[in-house]
């Protein structure tokens, strides 16, 4: 266990919605263990949308790829004039292995060689013990048993706020049933499942299940074009609620009452909202990265082979989502329906 001050923590986790999600709980914990601490987070503009405001994030500093190599010197200027007591690099790629090196700490904790991608391991000043794969949540709680901070209960805190809520009950009030909100993609079209199923899918939502289906995601060239191919096979009123950003998104998901995603941030954000939530995954490890403790009975997993035990990795299995079918999800909408409907 290493002994250190805890007053100003850096956080190098510059990735997607998804992690973002994952990191939350460290740092609520590392608040109730030590509340004077300050929080400075290393993180891509999109993500920061997401948990700029939240009680344990005091400060955000954007590193924002769009801007090509022009991005390092931007961060490693901000970095210059904020020492840290301890750095937590829980990124293991390269480019965050420099990030981390453009901070100034005398201890800059992250993974073990093995797990340390990227010489991603270079970069760090002490490594947290190696040990087997794990959940990507729990990994990342690898960091606070190193540093002595105890993390249960997990507590994420998303959302909706209090200044949240008005707009979150102007969206509900417009529907006459409750909503199932369907992520219709994501970062890569490997995780993808196929717009024609979704808008069978939707079909069942309504006639069978009294579900109203909701569309949400952004709004990039994929999923406009799944938005047109379900809206137009549906047929059933289905309504899109594509790019409505990060923050009204956690009021959408918080009021479902059933959330049908593939592998992306808005699963994870729907998880740590305790909104039950019936993943597809294929070409990602649920185990690694599926839902946190929760809903596995809900989880479509087209990753394992029948009867596989496959073990806890990285490993991505490309073209696996096409063989989850539409029956395959309304089974799970069974399950939803008789353990978790209100």
């Amino acid at each position: 266990m290493l002994t250190t001050p805890l007053s100003r923590v850096g956080i190098v986790m510059m990735s997607a919605v998804g992690d973002a999600v994952h990191v939350l709980p460290l740092l609520t914990a590392l608040k109730r263990h030590a509340p004077e601490t300050h929080v400075t987070w290393v993180l891509q503009p999109g993500a920061a949308t997401l948990v700029r405001g939240h009680w344990a994030v005091d400060e955000i500093v954007t590193f924002d790829r769009a801007l090509g190599w022009r991005a390092y010197p931007a961060v490693r200027a901000a970095l210059a004039t904020r020492p840290f007591d301890v750095v937590l690099a829980l990124q293991v790629y390269f480019k965050a292995g420099l990030v981390t090196s453009f901070t100034r700490a005398p201890i800059k904790l992250g993974f073990d060689r093995t797990r340390a991608r990227d010489l991603n391991w270079l970069f760090t000043t002490h490594r947290i013990p190696a040990r087997d794969g794990q959940h990507v949540q729990d990994q990342y709680f690898e960091f606070l048993d190193v540093l002595g901070v105890p993390h249960e209960p997990p507590v994420w805190d998303l959302g909706p706020w209090d200044h949240e809520r008005a707009q979150q009950r102007e969206f509900l009030a417009r529907f006459g049933r409750p909503i199932a909100p369907i992520v219709v993609a994501t970062s890569k079209a490997e995780k993808d499942w196929m717009p024609e199923r979704w808008a069978a899918v939707c079909e069942a939502l309504w006639n069978d299940f009294g579900l109203q289906p909701v569309l949400v995601g952004g709004r990039s060239p994929r999923e406009l074009a799944a938005e047109r191919v379900i809206l137009e096979g549906a047929r059933v009123p289905v309504h899109s609620a594509l790019g409505s950003g990060l923050r009204p998104l956690v009021g959408i998901l918080d009021g479902a009452a059933l959330v049908l995603s593939p592998d992306t941030g808005p699963l994870h954000m729907a998880i740590a909202l305790d909104r039950p939530s019936i993943a597809l995954m294929g070409y990602t490890n649920p185990k690694r990265v599926g839902p946190w403790r929760r809903y596995h009975d809900l989880l479509v997993d087209a990753y394992g082979d029948p009867g596989e035990d496959y073990p806890i990795s990285m490993e991505n299995r490309p073209g696996r989502m096409a063989r989850i079918t539409v029956r395959d999800v309304l089974d799970r909408v069974d399950v939803w329906r008789s353990r978790y409907a209100r």
